[in-house]
């Protein structure tokens, strides 16, 4: 069973690391892989507790694409076949048909390698997995898919700031998306300390830069302020304690604290988290952390919802941009989820 389908991950064993996604087809304008961008053809299935997921459920609401790429929402309890459709009428993924994503694992390819991951993007014709590729997906959300964006959307990957974003997003991930991982499935006290010095040492720095600037590059949202935000946004709720990233927590540092609260109060941001489904998946599932499976009642969640002022650091969150509309109603996150 994979975790919160980060790609195939070896939970549990000693220098942690996170496999490379299986498929990693590009579904792209010109349709260079076999998977052209066409409007309605395939559906994106996420997890909302997922962070890797959740990159994609906020990139595709930004951009506006929620008509052209319809979205499936498993269970964040897994059982043995992973991830699941019964939060859907009678176990099935009502557009898909079917009740496991293993099922379009196997129409892609019978026994391949490594665990059924989120997030996925299945061709919806053939109910075939197209990629699982969690890192390009959201790029080409961004640079491909841009004759499907809505009017207004934001440019979250500009070409003139790439080379920057692909460095503070490179250090993002090695220390703080994936570096709480290394430390919550660490096997050994110098492995643990390791994982978790790393951790506090690179938000230290990145508070420090975020002191003086709204956003990690420029003066908009782009893409590095998504992946940041998956990770923030389930720092006290269940990196502090869950997975022993407890130096302080991010309410603790008030810059961290004031840039994640203007991210969640952004639209795109904050709607599309659901903190029932987080903690509930973290929980009940990593039995190896928490074999009682008891979910915690804390911590508060109120303060998302209180001024940060970075505001008056200046930036357009969208530049040039609007903010995204409503939630579609079939997608809004339920009450139990949210602050």
């Amino acid at each position: 069973m994979s975790d919160t389908g980060e790609g195939n991950s070896a939970y549990g064993r000693r220098d942690f690391k996170r496999s490379k996604s299986h498929f990693t087809d590009r579904i792209t304008a010109d349709g260079r892989d076999g998977w052209p961008v066409e409007p309605g053809r395939y559906r994106l299935v996420v997890s909302r507790a997922c962070p890797w997921a959740s990159r994609a459920v906020i990139v595709r609401r930004l951009l506006g694409l929620e008509d052209a790429l319809s979205m499936a929402i498993a269970d964040p309890i897994q059982d043995d076949r992973s991830w699941r459709f019964t939060l859907d009428p009678d176990g099935r993924d009502p557009v898909l048909g079917i009740r496991f994503l293993s099922e379009a694992y196997d129409r892609r390819e019978t026994d391949y390698p490594g665990g059924v991951s989120v997030p996925a993007v299945v061709d919806v014709p053939s109910g075939k997995l197209a990629t699982n590729d969690y890192q390009q997906l959201t790029l080409d959300l961004a640079t491909e898919w841009t004759a499907l964006h809505r009017e207004g959307a934001p440019e979250l990957y500009p070409e003139r700031l790439r080379d920057e974003i692909d460095s503070v997003m490179a250090d993002v991930y090695e220390d703080v998306n994936n570096g709480v991982y290394r430390a919550g499935f660490a096997t050994g006290q110098e492995e643990y300390e390791s994982a978790c010095a790393a951790v506090f040492r690179r938000l230290e720095l990145l508070s420090a830069r975020l002191e003086r600037q709204r956003y990690l590059v420029g003066d908009t949202i782009t893409e590095a302020d998504v992946r940041l935000f998956t990770t923030l946004v389930r720092f006290d709720a269940v990196y502090h304690g869950h997975f022993k990233c407890n130096r302080w927590k991010l309410a603790e540092d008030p810059v961290l604290w004031a840039y994640a609260r203007d991210l969640f109060q952004t639209p795109g941001f904050g709607d599309t988290v659901d903190f029932d489904h987080i903690k509930r998946h973290y929980y009940r599932v990593h039995t190896g952390i928490n074999p009682s499976r008891i979910v915690p009642l804390g911590p508060d969640l109120s303060g998302w919802a209180t001024p940060h002022r970075r505001e008056e650091l200046g930036g357009r969150p969208f530049g040039d941009g609007t903010p995204p509309g409503p939630v579609p109603a079939a997608e809004k996150v339920p009450s139990a989820g949210r602050p």
